[in-house]
């Protein structure tokens, strides 16, 4: 008998026509001691199914138990972090610990409930931060404090509902390190919940997949051995297989985008597709240069002295090519995307787009942000036609108006046009956003972490709509992402950006895999991994201390295509 069970446990809600049943006959063992990761999409009742176990939520039908009795509310055995902190802003970093610890261990004199708060604070890495209150932490130190408010409870179960999915890729896998290190320490029984293959394969003993139909899958044993390292699991044939085999699986599901042939782009010109250079580049070789970064440098002015964000970064692209930006937070890829896209002044060097400088922003240079910036009260078609009306002048209303269509339905929008963007998910959002910004029919595309603020599978389904659309296309693109697996899925060279202050290019990698690009397709092509090493690795060798403008020695051989930044 598992420590918590689940027997046949439905749960819904809503009445009526109205009514969604969220989870459907999960039955489930969870051990004792056992790290159990629960995997899906957005909307399977991952955080319900972590709701029943701590008390939040009843089942309609079925029971959950632990210890084998029924779970009729929260306890104190049973210690939750959420996404969000919910922490106390008046309270320093100990007083929100102390907390949980004066509510629990009642008996304790004062000096071991203070003895106790210590322990737990130096357990997450914080002893440094002890005073601080939330508003002087980072996102990740708050997170931190949630994780040992939850441990200074001595829970027997550990709940972890997608505790680091707000949190950049480096900070996040600094806590994932942590979490597996104070799991390692007693082997708590944890349940975590998480939408990040790679984080549950990092994590977990098993992997129990929920499906969009809210029932439990296949489950997967996580066999490889402990501590786990990245770097070296990314050379490990069984997490590759592993890894091949829960990806697959979870597409098969119905993650891969559904994009039907339904209508033809119709033969209307927008103002800027005729480059006013044109005769220029015909003789001058311009494809070969259609965007040239020359010195580019940004400063800012602070009351110490001027700061260098991004120091001589250079780099030429041709016409057609898609380039990615990686790098860690704060190394400048986003200014340089916001100078591209004429967003922010340039201080110094320059920035030319098919012969001519950039000079402030303009629809030739569409922008999809994090976000998509979207007029909530319009509908996805109507959001779209704002850009296109601009930009197809000459063409009539039912010419722009095929525009807006042809791109909402290879977006796989065809049948949510008229909905307006109050109604949509994220991920419907950023879908409108893709369409807008492909329907300007721009000389470059400029992706700002497109699909950053979305969970991982969400993000893959439309990683495969970009790469449709890209295909047919084959707009110059810019993206900037911290993703390793989106950099190098999406890119024809993956240009690795130093640490800030004064962050520049540190290497660039030449990526020589097929097109059309899909995430399983490489996922099984023998240079993949190999690639995904070199970035790894740079980007390993400036987690610790590199700046900007020292090069880096590499850990290993660079292969081939790898050049290092002059």
């Amino acid at each position: 008998m598992g420590i918590i069970e689940f027997n046949n446990v439905f749960k819904g809600f809503g009445d009526g026509a109205g009514r969604h049943e969220v989870l459907r006959d999960v039955s489930l063992d969870v051990r004792e001691g056992e790290f159990l990761a629960i995997l899906g999409f957005s909307g399977t009742g991952k955080s319900t199914l972590i709701n029943l176990i701590a008390g939040l939520e009843t089942p309609d039908r079925g029971s959950v138990t632990f210890k084998g009795a029924p779970i009729t509310g929260p306890g104190p055995e049973r210690g939750l972090v959420f996404q969000s902190y919910s922490l106390m802003p008046w309270l320093t970093v100990a007083g929100n610990v102390g907390l949980a610890v004066d509510a629990v261990h009642t008996g304790m004199s004062k000096a071991e409930r203070r003895a106790l708060v210590e322990k737990y604070i130096k357990m997450v890495g914080l002893g440094h931060a002890t005073e601080r209150r939330p508003a002087e932490l980072s996102g990740g130190m708050r997170q931190r404090v949630s994780v040992a408010r939850a441990l200074a409870m001595n829970p027997e179960v550990l709940l972890l509902d997608e505790p680091l999915s707000a949190l950049d890729a480096l900070t996040r896998s600094n806590l994932q390190d942590e979490i597996e290190a104070i799991w390692d320490a007693d082997r708590k029984t944890v349940i975590l919940i998480t939408n990040d293959v790679d984080e549950a394969i990092l994590l977990a003993d098993r992997i129990a997949p929920l499906t969009p139909e809210g029932t439990l899958g296949e489950a997967f044993e996580v066999a490889l051995p402990r501590p786990r390292d990245r770097a070296a699991m990314n050379h490990d044939a069984a997490f590759k297989a592993l890894r091949g085999k829960v990806t697959t699986y979870l597409m098969d599901l119905g993650i891969a985008a559904k994009v039907e042939d339904r209508r033809l782009l119709p033969n209307v010109t927008p103002i800027h597709a005729m480059p006013k250079a044109w005769a220029a580049a015909a003789e001058g070789g311009i494809e070969e240069r259609y965007l040239d970064y020359s010195q580019l440098c940004k400063v800012y002015p602070t009351p110490k002295g001027p700061l260098t964000v991004v120091d001589r970064f250079d780099l030429k692209l041709k016409k057609g090519e898609f380039v990615s930006l990686i790098g860690h937070s704060g190394c400048g890829k986003s200014t340089v995307l916001t100078m591209t896209a004429g967003l922010n002044d340039i201080s110094s060097g320059s920035i030319k787009l098919d012969g001519y400088h950039i000079a402030g922003a303009n629809p030739e240079r569409a922008v999809v942000f994090q976000s998509p910036s979207l007029f909530p009260w319009l509908t996805a078609k109507e959001n779209v036609a704002i850009g296109v009306d601009r930009v197809y002048p000459r063409a009539t209303q039912a010419e722009r108006q095929e525009v807006v269509e042809y791109y909402l339905e290879r977006v796989g929008l065809g049948d949510a046009m008229d909905k307006p963007a109050s109604e949509m998910s994220n991920g419907m959002r950023q879908r409108v956003g893709i369409a807008r910004a492909f329907a300007l029919s721009p000389k470059l595309l400029l992706l700002d972490e497109p699909f950053g603020m979305l969970d991982s599978l969400t993000r893959w389904e439309l990683q495969e709509v970009l790469m449709e659309v890209w295909s047919r296309t084959k707009v110059t693109a810019v993206c900037v992402t911290h993703d390793v697996d989106e950099a190098i899925l999406l890119a024809d060279r993956v240009v690795m950006m130093t640490n800030g202050p004064n962050a520049t290019i540190g290497r660039i990698l030449d990526v020589d895999l097929p097109r059309p690009r899909t995430r399983k397709a490489l996922l099984e092509h023998p240079d993949y991994y190999q690639y995904r090493a070199q970035v790894l690795d740079f980007l390993e060798e400036y987690e610790h201390g590199h700046k900007g403008g020292q090069k880096a020695e590499p850990k290993g051989k660079a292969g081939p295509d790898t050049k290092e930044a002059a």
